[in-house]
């Protein structure tokens, strides 16, 4: 199979607890909106969101096992900023973000301000 550079075809996941994180948006934790109008500093938002979840049960962002991506209006062109937004996350949660992946381009989210959302499965111990 081949290799992507952004992302894997598939994650072999070890551990006890199986979790389903619903889909993380661009919202702080007061829920007040985090980059409107910016897809990256969005994406940013979305991993942070996740790392926090997946930190409040004893897990962190190294055991998802994978990411569906659902992005507003994809097109081929918004490609570079989900990579600056997945990098910048990354290095704010030293992890290796290249996960298995499902990126689905959708015509709107839950409210209008919204460009990205991310969910994640991951297994934890």
């Amino acid at each position: 199979m081949p290799k992507p550079e952004v992302y894997r075809q598939l994650s072999v996941a070890t551990g006890s607890k199986l979790v389903f994180l619903a889909g993380q948006v661009a919202r702080d934790v007061d829920g007040l909106p985090v980059g409107e109008g910016d897809f990256a500093a969005q994406v940013e938002q979305c991993y942070l969101n996740i790392g926090t979840a997946l930190a409040g049960i004893g897990g962190s962002f190294d055991d998802v096992a994978k990411l569906t991506i659902y992005v507003v209006d994809w097109s081929s062109e918004k490609m570079p900023l989900l990579g600056e937004g997945v990098a910048r996350a990354a290095a704010k949660l030293g992890i290796d973000p290249v996960k298995p992946i499902t990126l689905l381009g959708v015509a709107a989210l839950g409210e209008p301000d919204l460009l990205v959302e991310v969910e994640a499965t991951a297994v934890i111990e």
